[in-house]
C-alpha cells in the first residue's frame, strides 16, 4: 500500500471530477475520441429504435452500443483517475463488456439479414464462449494485478484477456463466413447489396472499436508505434459513430423509413454534438461567445431543414401512396373487366341458343309450315322475327367483344378484291336503303385495283356496320359510298411501294359534336344527341369495327363539320403487295 501511495506522490497524478475529467488525461484528442462517439452513438440508436417499428435487429443494436458505451466511458475512466482500486475495478469491466460488442454485432448481422431470431444451438455457442469472460472476470485470471513500475496506472493483464481477443476473432471470422454464404446463397439481386451493405458496416464498426484497444495491449513501448500506442488507438475510435451512421444508413434504406428526414436529423444532431463540444476546450470569452453564436444559428437553421424535409417527404409519400392507390385500383378494373368479357360470352352463348330456335319456329310459322296464318297474326309473327334478329345481332356483338378482349378471335385471312366485296354489301342494304327514302350515290372506278389479304367475313361485317351506322343516323337526304386507292409513296426511288385501300360512306345524318368525336370507337360509348334519332344502338358496333380493322393493319377514321352537318367514315386496309 505504501507503494502505491510513493507511486502516486511520485507521479504527481491529479484528482479526478465525475471519474473523466482529470488533469491526468493529457491530450483533449481523448475527450473527443470518447465523449463524441459515445454521446454521439447512443443519441444515433436511440432515435433509430424510437422511429423505426422496434424490431429484433434495432433491439440487439440499441443492447450493443449501449454495451459500447460502457466500454467508452470506463476507458475514459481509465485515462482520468489516480485511484488504483478504480482502476483495476473499471479495466475488468471493459474486459468483460468487450467481447459482447462482437457478440452483439454478430447476432444483429443475423436478424437483419435472415430477418428472424437465430437458433438455440447459436445462442448457445455464444453464450458459451462469453461465459468465461463473464465468471472469471474478478479474478487473476483477467487481471494479475496493479503496475506499480511506471507511472501509466496500468493493470497487469492475465490470460483471460488474450482468450477475449481470442473469441473476438471467431466472431469476426463467424460473422463473415455467414455473410459470404447468405450473398451466395441469395439469388435475388435486390437482397445481395443489403447484405454487402450491412456486413461491410458492421466489420467497419469493429475494427474501428478493435484499433481503440487492442493497439495498446498488443503493441508496447518497443513496438513500431513506440510510446504512442495508445494515442494512436485514439484516432481509431473516431470511426465507430463513422460506421454507426452507415449501419444506420442500410437499415432505414432496407426497412422503408423515412431516409431523407432521418438523414437530415441525424446529420443536424451531430454538427450540434460537434459544436457543443468545444465548449469543454476553449478557455477565451470570445471564443466561447462565437461558439454559442454558432451553435445559436446552427439549430435555427437545423430546424427549418428538417421542416422543409419533412414537407418535401410528405408531399412525396402522398404523391407515391396516390399512385400506388392508381395502380391497385386499375389492376381490380382489369380483373373486373376480365370478369365481364368472361360473362358475356356465357351468357351470349347461353342466350343465342334460345334465340335461334325462336327465329326458326318464327320463320316456319311465316312460311305456312303450321298452316295459313291471320294477317293480324303474320304481323305479330313478324314483328317477333324483326326483333329477335336485333337480339341476335346483340348477342353477336357481345361475343366479338368478349373474343376480342379475351385474345380469342380467329381470323381466317384470304386474298380477294375489297371493291367487289363493297358492292356486294351495298346491293344487300340496298332495300333499307330505298325503304328509309335517302339518295345512294356509289362512286367505285372500273379497273380499280383493290385486292387485300383479310378476313373476308370479318371485313364484310365491317363495311355492313359502318353503312348500316350512317343509315340509322340519316333521316334524309343522301349516302355516298366510294371505293379509292391511295399510293404511298416510298421513301427511296429505288424502294418499292406501298399503298392503302379507302372505303368512305359520307352521310347527310345529324353529324357529330367535334368535342365527342373522341367518345365513337369506345365501348358502350355514344354522342349525347344519339338516342334521340335511334333508340336502339348500343355502342358497340363502331368499337368491334375498329378493332377488327386494326387487326388487319388498317385504321377506321371519322370527320364531321358538327351537328346537323354530316358524317364520313374512311376505312383503311393496306394492299396486297
Amino acid at each position: 500500500m505504501n507503494e502505491i501511495q510513493n507511486l502516486i506522490s511520485a507521479c504527481e497524478w491529479g484528482s479526478s471530477k465525475f471519474l473523466i475529467f482529470s488533469t491526468n488525461v493529457f491530450d483533449p484528442i481523448i475527450y473527443y475520441s470518447h465523449l463524441f462517439p459515445l454521446i454521439s452513438s447512443l443519441i444515433l440508436v436511440i432515435f433509430l429504435y424510437v422511429k423505426s417499428n422496434k424490431t429484433p435487429a434495432t433491439k440487439i443494436l440499441l443492447a450493443t452500443v449501449f454495451t459500447l458505451g460502457i466500454w467508452l466511458l470506463g476507458d475514459l475512466i481509465l485515462w482520468a483517475t489516480d485511484k488504483p482500486s478504480v482502476t483495476m475495478y473499471v479495466w475488468t469491466i471493459i474486459n468483460m463488456v468487450e467481447p459482447m460488442v462482437y457478440a452483439g454485432l454478430l447476432y444483429f448481422l443475423y436478424l437483419f439479414i435472415d430477418e428472424k431470431d437465430i437458433s438455440f444451438i447459436k445462442k448457445a455457442i455464444i453464450i458459451t464462449l462469453l461465459t468465461p469472460t463473464v465468471i472469471l472476470a474478478s479474478t487473476k485470471f483477467t487481471l494479475l494485478g496493479y503496475d506499480i513500475s511506471n507511472c501509466d496506472r496500468d493493470a497487469v493483464e492475465g490470460p483471460l484477456v488474450y482468450y477475449g481477443y481470442f473469441i473476438e476473432c471467431i466472431f469476426i471470422l463467424w460473422m463473415l463466413f455467414f455473410a459470404i454464404k447468405s450473398y451466395i446463397k441469395n439469388k435475388l439481386k435486390e437482397k445481395r447489396p443489403k447484405i454487402a451493405l450491412i456486413t461491410f458496416g458492421s466489420l467497419g464498426f469493429l475494427i474501428a472499436f478493435s484499433f481503440g484497444n487492442v493497439i495498446g495491449s498488443l503493441f508496447d513501448a518497443n513496438s513500431i508505434f513506440g510510446d504512442y500506442s495508445w494515442t494512436v488507438g485514439q484516432y481509431g475510435i473516431f470511426g465507430i459513430p463513422i460506421f454507426l451512421v452507415f449501419l444506420t444508413y442500410v437499415i432505414v434504406k432496407y426497412k422503408t423509413f423515412k431516409i431523407k428526414i432521418f438523414g437530415a436529423q441525424i446529420l443536424m444532431m451531430g454538427l450540434m454534438i460537434l459544436i457543443g463540444s468545444q465548449f469543454f476546450f476553449i478557455k477565451t470569452n470570445t471564443n466561447q461567445i462565437l461558439t454559442g453564436i454558432t451553435l445559436v444559428s446552427s439549430i435555427v437553421f437545423g430546424v427549418f431543414l428538417i421542416r422543409s424535409v419533412k414537407k418535401e417527404v410528405a408531399q412525396r409519400e402522398e404523391i407515391e401512396r396516390l399512385a400506388q392507390d392508381l395502380a391497385e385500383s386499375n389492376e381490380k378494373l382489369k380483373e373486373l373487366d376480365q370478369m365481364k368479357s368472361e360473362f358475356l360470352s356465357l351468357a351470349s352463348h347461353q342466350i343465342r341458343a334460345p334465340l335461334t330456335a325462336i327465329k326458326g319456329y318464327s320463320s316456319m310459322l311465316l312460311e305456312g309450315d303450321f298452316g295459313v296464318l291471320p294477317q293480324k297474326a303474320t304481323d305479330s309473327v313478324q314483328t317477333i322475327m324483326k326483333s329477335c334478329q336485333n337480339l341476335i345481332n346483340i348477342v353477336a356483338d357481345f361475343l366479338n367483344i368478349s373474343r376480342i378482349e379475351q385474345g380469342r378471335m380467329v381470323y381466317e385471312k384470304s386474298n380477294f378484291d375489297l371493291a367487289e366485296l363493297t358492292l356486294e354489301v351495298i346491293n344487300e342494304l340496298k332495300p333499307n336503303i330505298e325503304n328509309s327514302g335517302l339518295n345512294l350515290e356509289v362512286d367505285i372506278p372500273q379497273g380499280l385495283d383493290t385486292k387485300i389479304n383479310a378476313d373476308r367475313n370479318k371485313i364484310k361485317q365491317v363495311i355492313g356496320n359502318i353503312i348500316d351506322n350512317s343509315l340509322k343516323y340519316t333521316l334524309k337526304g343522301s349516302l355516298k359510298i366510294s371505293v379509292s386507292n391511295e399510293i404511298d409513296k416510298a421513301q427511296s426511288s429505288h424502294e418499292a411501294t406501298a399503298g392503302k385501300v379507302k372505303i368512305a360512306v359520307k352521310d347527310t345524318g345529324v353529324g357529330i359534336d367535334p368535342s365527342e368525336m373522341n367518345k365513337l370507337f369506345e365501348k358502350f360509348s355514344r354522342t349525347k344527341d344519339a338516342g334521340k334519332t335511334n333508340v336502339t344502338g348500343t355502342g358497340l358496333g363502331l368499337y368491334i369495327a375498329k378493332k377488327m380493322v386494326e387487326a388487319h393493319g388498317g385504321d377506321i377514321k371519322v370527320s364531321s363539320e358538327g351537328v346537323g352537318k354530316g358524317t364520313t367514315f374512311i376505312i383503311e386496309l393496306p394492299k396486297t403487295n
